[in-house]
């Protein structure tokens, strides 16, 4: 799907991407002329990055993986490293709660193959370390891993939403994450 392009025209393109995702999770139903607005640009610039609303959402559904994966990337998983991989994939992840939130709930996403297989394959790090842990005792056996992770996208987009509204302060909402996480899904 992706074209090659000159770096300076992606480095915009991804600009114009992530302030689209903000826009999107807020209104929706947002014309392409208030994304284009809310990128600082005109209709026939967007227009020249993205040809058409079905064009947009599928480039924001592989620029919102390539910045997940990239996080995710480099956060080294081992069997010995296990119990502090999630508290680090948190922490890192919830300054990408829009990217997160915009890959589980956007339907024309969802039906993108291409995408969705990228996203599944985004998530089997977090699988294994599930399984890793609930191996040693740590989270419980009798809970689907992959519902697991989407509790998890969940909270970390809530969490994200409730940063930048004020309500959780920023440099706690790891710590109340990683909390939240491992308590609910607790050996009984």
């Amino acid at each position: 799907m992706k074209k090659e392009m000159p770096i300076n025209k992606q480095t915009r393109l991804n600009t114009i991407l992530d302030e689209a995702t903000k826009l999107l999770i807020e209104k929706p139903n947002a014309s392409m002329s208030e994304i284009a607005d809310a990128s600082g640009i005109g209709i026939a610039t967007l227009h020249r990055y993205v040809e058409s609303r079905e064009q947009l959402m599928i480039h924001l559904g592989f620029r919102a993986i390539e910045v997940v994966r990239a996080t995710i990337e480099g956060i080294p998983l081992t069997e010995e490293n296990c119990e502090d991989y999630f508290p680090r994939l948190i922490e890192a992840l919830i300054p990408l709660g829009d990217k997160i939130y915009f890959l589980g709930h956007d339907a024309s996403v969802n039906y993108n193959p291409d995408i969705e297989g990228a996203d599944q394959k985004l998530r089997e790090p977090a699988l294994k370390a599930i399984s890793m842990l609930q191996q040693k005792g740590y989270l419980r056996h009798d809970i689907n891993s992959k519902w697991i992770i989407d509790v998890l996208y969940s909270i970390l987009f809530l969490t994200w939403q409730q940063v930048i509204d004020g309500q959780i302060a920023r440099k706690s909402a790891a710590a109340l994450v990683v909390d939240t996480f491992y308590n609910g899904f607790k050996t009984k």
